[in-house]
């Protein structure tokens, strides 16, 4: 069991953020839940971004954060991707948590905190949400990885707004 800090979000970090929640709202606009995420490299500049794709896709696990692994890990190395951040608009639940964490993603930074979001959607069937924070299933690895989060981003609860009703 690795414990980690909890590190302070930078200015970069917050712009990042935003460009994650951008995302989410084209993933909501594509008729997919409000979720969003991108990679950034050691520089800060994005690499790659992913919305969520489970109603278009008719795939469970099409959560942003998966698909945005799922597309790091064909184009980068493990090496690379420890160097790298995963923004999102939502905290990572239980399962896109295992795939940052098995994709070798370096850190993760998130707005919308996962207990805010079950505040949002209640028991929506679409979002069975899982009272399991990313630290925790994190802690449980055996390599650190920071987490930074959540950041209050009014835009990250907004895009929430009438979609789960």
């Amino acid at each position: 069991m690795t414990t980690v800090p909890t590190p302070t979000a930078t200015d970069a970090d917050v712009q990042a953020l935003h460009a994650a929640v951008a995302v989410a709202r084209r993933s909501r606009a594509a008729g997919n839940h409000p979720f969003g995420a991108v990679l950034t490299g050691p520089d800060g500049d994005i690499l790659l971004e992913a919305e969520n794709t489970v109603t278009t896709g008719r795939d469970a696990t099409g959560h942003a954060e998966t698909n945005l692994v799922r597309l790091a890990t064909a184009k980068y190395d493990a090496d690379f991707l420890r160097t790298c951040t995963l923004y999102t608009s939502t905290e990572p639940c239980a399962m896109c948590s295992g795939a940052i964490y098995w994709g070798n993603v370096g850190r993760v930074v998130y707005a919308l905190g996962e207990d805010e979001l079950l505040a949002l959607t209640g028991a929506n069937e679409e979002n069975p949400t899982m009272a399991l924070p990313c630290r925790e299933v994190f802690r449980a690895g055996q390599r650190p990885l920071p987490v930074v989060g959540p950041i209050d981003l009014p835009e990250a609860r907004e895009i929430h707004t009438g979609f789960w009703n």
